[in-house]
């Protein structure tokens, strides 16, 4: 399957009074074309540095890109200048943020933040971008967007921001569509709205989407494959099956375990994961989970464990694989259910 994204050990820091933060950590994973990956991981742990460095938003100054390539349709994005990148953002590769009030333009119209991306890119007169632009917020499911186009953010509702925001996001048929969050602050009705939205809109454009969320019920109804992020590293990888039904990481069973399931007796509590994610101004030298993991041996505190294959899909850096490590069966709760 051809590549659309290649993130090869990816290493992104802050610089700060305290010194510097080593946000992202040798970070790596691929996107195929059409196709749906999901970041996963608790707050912090280098999601969405990682997503803003692909489009390359983060301020430089305090941000540094200390190595490592993002390679997309041919050209290291880590290389590009700001003109160059000009032309990739919205074009090519589009992001939907979190928050769609702090990201719309208060002091424009919803159709006119839609029509400048179709002008500038597509060399659309402003009657076409204005045709397109009614036409994308149809697709989108806004009601009446003949009239909807000429009002203000403040005027949308938080579900319908966040379908505007994707409008915009696709309306120059990105080859990749980063989504941050797409459904937070969303009630669940609406969250199920947007997913299927990006689910229909990815069939009929074809576009691949890297999912940035901690929400694992999203990531089970949308994703074809995760990539599980700790501490700035990606700790294992695979297809949904693969990490939901044979997880080998003992992050990724606390994940499942603190997700609540249909099949989970009203008596059973949810699993949190104790303790907290480590200071990355002075990160520990072997796995950064050894800390909260009840499985931690001596060489996990010593030593970073080395990413090994568990299949040709799957990959998991953790002291457990190793042909010395004891049989360790993951809890019960921790494996997905049927």
């Amino acid at each position: 399957m051809a590549k659309v994204l290649e993130v090869r050990d990816l290493h992104v820091s802050f610089k700060t009074y305290n010194g510097e933060v080593q946000a992202v950590r040798g970070v790596s994973f691929d996107v195929n074309k059409g196709e749906t990956v999901a970041v996963v991981g608790e707050s912090g742990c280098g999601k969405s540095v990682t997503s803003q460095t692909i489009m390359r938003l983060l301020p430089s100054p305090p941000s540094m890109i200390k190595s490592g390539e993002i390679m997309f349709d041919g050209k290291d994005l880590t290389k590009l200048d700001e003109k160059q990148l000009e032309k990739i953002r919205g074009a090519e590769i589009a992001m939907i943020f979190q928050d769609p009030m702090t990201s719309l333009n208060p002091t424009m119209t919803v159709g006119g933040q839609i029509t400048e991306g179709l002008m500038k890119h597509q060399k659309m007169s402003k009657e076409e971008a204005k045709k397109k632009a009614i036409e994308m917020l149809r697709l989108v499911g806004i009601p009446s967007p003949e009239s909807r186009i000429s009002q203000y953010p403040h005027q949308f509702s938080g579900g319908m921001r966040q379908r505007a925001m994707i409008a915009i996001a696709l309306s120059c048929a990105p080859k990749l569509l980063i989504a941050d969050e797409p459904t937070t602050a969303l009630d669940v009705t609406i969250q199920a709205q947007i997913i299927d939205l990006m689910k229909e809109l990815q069939e009929k454009v074809g576009t691949s989407i890297i999912l940035i969320t901690h929400d694992l019920g999203v990531v089970a109804d949308i994703a074809d494959r995760v990539v599980v992020m700790y501490a700035g590293k990606v700790v294992e990888s695979g297809s949904l099956d693969e990490v939901f039904y044979q997880p080998k990481h003992p992050y990724t069973w606390g994940l499942l375990a603190s997700m609540p399931r249909l099949d989970q007796s009203s008596d059973q509590d949810l699993q949190p994961i104790p303790g907290s994610p480590p200071n990355l101004l002075n990160p520990p030298k072997g796995c950064p989970f050894a800390a909260r993991c009840k499985y931690a041996m001596k060489i996990c505190t010593q030593e970073m464990p080395e990413t090994s294959d568990v299949s040709s899909t799957h990959r998991v850096a953790c002291w457990l694989q190793h042909p010395m490590a004891p049989k360790v069966e993951p809890p019960a709760m921790a494996v997905g259910g049927e």
